[in-house]
C-alpha cells in the first residue's frame, strides 16, 4: 500500500517508492532519499513538524510539507 511519508507512524518502517521532484530539496536526494532505500519514522515535533527519520544510517529532520511528497510502501519489517 503506497502513502506519503507523513502518513507513517512512529516507529514504522518505509520504502521510498517515488517523489514529487518540484518538492523535494536536492539535499535530501544527496542525503539518500532516493527510490528504493528504506526510511523509519522515528518521531514527530509536539506540534507535528518536522518529522524525524532515520534514512541509510543518517538521522534527518524534514517539514512535512517535504514528506507529503514522499510515497512509501510500508515495509514488513516494521
Amino acid at each position: 500500500m503506497k502513502i506519503n511519508l507523513s502518513q507513517l507512524i512512529q516507529g514504522q518502517k518505509g520504502i521510498i517508492e517515488d517523489f514529487d521532484i518540484d518538492h523535494v530539496p536536492l539535499k535530501l536526494l544527496e542525503m539518500g532519499c532516493l527510490p528504493g532505500n528504506e526510511v523509519q519514522l522515528l518521531q514527530v515535533a509536539p506540534m507535528g513538524d518536522p518529522l524525524y527519520l532515520l534514512v541509510n544510517d543518517s538521522h534527518l529532520a524534514i517539514r512535512k510539507e517535504t514528506a507529503q511528497a514522499i510515497q512509501v510502501t510500508i515495509s514488513d519489517a516494521s
